[in-house]
């Protein structure tokens, strides 16, 4: 097997094993069993140790000596420096976006916000969210910075899905508008404010 067809299988596995984690499919706790997965995927060996290896990147699963692949748990101190470390890094994707903004990414961005409004599940509210902070923070043409947002992202979105697990309602993000109303009138500075407070919020019950 190629080294880049590998790869392509490796972003496979760990994509669909990582929506399994933060849709709590895999429960923390639960072991990730090499050969089974292999044969899940029709996959060798190689592949399969990549995408755990992308998967602990992400905070997803730990490797424990002996005692094999597992999927991680979490706690509140977690929960809120995975927060934090969104604010601080999501505000410099944005002041560094802000001047690559088009109206029609604007657009689109309020489109995925009335997406999320309308979501009758919190699978598609959380697509729709995504969708919007990677709408207004692509253009900031940093990279690096961008992985190390979604993986973050990943990360919060595993803590909603558990916080939303017993019930669900639709939010209205009325932080989105306000982060869209200030870029629409050139106010970076009280969009990055909004942008940061919205990130550090840790639980359905504090909307």
């Amino acid at each position: 097997m190629s080294t880049a067809k590998a790869d392509t299988i490796a972003a496979r596995i760990s994509r669909v094993l990582a929506d399994r984690i933060i849709a709590g499919g895999l429960e923390a706790g639960a072991k990730l069993r090499q050969d089974h997965i292999a044969a899940e995927f029709e996959a060798s060996h190689v592949p399969v140790r990549e995408a755990f290896r992308r998967l602990e990147a992400q905070g997803l699963v730990v490797s424990e000596p002996r005692r094999g692949v597992r999927v991680a748990g979490f706690s509140t101190e977690e929960i809120r420096e995975v927060a934090e470390m969104r604010a601080a890094l999501e505000v410099l994707a944005l002041r560094h976006a802000a001047p690559h903004l088009t109206q029609a990414i604007l657009d689109r961005a309020d489109a995925a916000t009335r997406d999320g409004d309308r979501a009758g599940d919190v699978q598609a509210w959380e697509e729709a969210n995504r969708t919007f902070h990677r709408l207004i923070l692509a253009p900031c043409r940093m990279p690096r910075l961008l992985r190390s947002i979604d993986d973050l992202q990943a990360a919060s979105a595993r803590f909603l899905f558990a916080g939303w697990k017993a019930e669900w309602e639709a939010p209205t993000d009325r932080d989105h508008r306000a982060i869209l109303a200030a870029l629409r009138a050139g106010d970076v500075d009280q969009a990055a404010v909004v942008l940061a407070r919205h990130v550090q919020w840790t639980g359905p019950k504090n909307r």
